[in-house]
């Protein structure tokens, strides 16, 4: 299937990240050109592996003239923004059953990063796509938001709150024709899901606990009807699609990736 996405311009938010890298190779791999935007020192040299044209930026999503600096600066390069992908995100870093095994204080940073970071991207982006009447936002949220995962609440219920924010987002660029949607992943191998391993594994006895591939396997058997993990490239497969024109009456939906982990009777 050609996507026709050939030279558009596509912004990649938390790009250093397993999916999100992912999502931008994808994109790359359209002939699109890629602009990588992360807080993590390796942003720039990242943005060079990609098979297309690319840039790499190092910016902060929770500082909103940091996020509007990047969004100039790849216009400055390019002239135009056609989609963006918000893939930055961080747990609280340690196991939240029951909630009151954390403290107030580890929640602003995971809202600051998986939410409030969200809002200043689209900030950002909806001046532009409401200029030019086009354009696609995509948000990764977690099948965590969709069924009040005790694992990290902090991060559940900002993930819950960017999918609520993606629906709102959905229907005030409509009148524009500028779609956006959400990617929900389920057991993906990657830093934050390695993250939910070790904080688990910190509060059980020496004897009890396990090495991550034990973990992970049981915990697949136990969550996913297909039994096995999702993969980073298929989040890129459905990023492109949703950027595309294939996916033009597609808007405000919540795609779940996540080898059946949720369905909606």
């Amino acid at each position: 299937m050609d996507l026709h996405l050939r030279n558009q311009v596509v912004m990649v938010f938390g790009g250093a990240g397993t999916i999100g890298h992912a999502i931008a190779n994808s994109f790359a791999e359209e002939g699109c050109r890629v602009c990588l935007l992360d807080n993590h020192p390796s942003t720039v040299a990242m943005a060079d592996t990609l098979p297309s044209t690319a840039m790499g930026i190092r910016s902060d999503v929770t500082d909103d003239t940091a996020v509007k600096e990047g969004f100039d600066q790849c216009l400055q390069s390019w002239d135009r923004i056609d989609h963006v992908v918000y893939t930055a995100g961080v747990g609280s870093g340690k196991f939240g059953f029951p909630f009151w095994n954390l403290e107030p204080s580890d929640w602003p940073r995971v809202w600051d990063i998986n939410m409030m970071g969200a809002v200043n991207v689209a900030h950002a982006f909806a001046r532009h796509a409401i200029k030019n009447r086009s354009g696609t936002i995509t948000f990764l949220t977690s099948v965590a938001g969709q069924m009040g995962s005790q694992t990290d609440p902090p991060y559940s219920a900002a993930k819950a709150a960017l999918i609520n924010f993606m629906q709102c987002v959905a229907k005030d660029l409509a009148p524009y024709q500028v779609r956006a949607n959400a990617l929900s992943p389920g057991m993906v191998q990657s830093e934050l899901n390695r993250s939910v391993w070790q904080a688990g594994q910190e509060l059980l006895p020496e004897e009890d606990r396990q090495s991550y591939e034990d973990w992970a396997e049981a915990k697949i058997k136990q969550v996913s009807p297909l039994g096995k993990w999702q993969d980073p490239a298929s989040f890129g497969s459905m990023a492109t699609f949703l950027a595309s024109d294939h996916a033009r009456h597609i808007t405000g939906q919540v795609l779940n990736i996540d080898g059946g982990q949720v369905m909606h009777a």
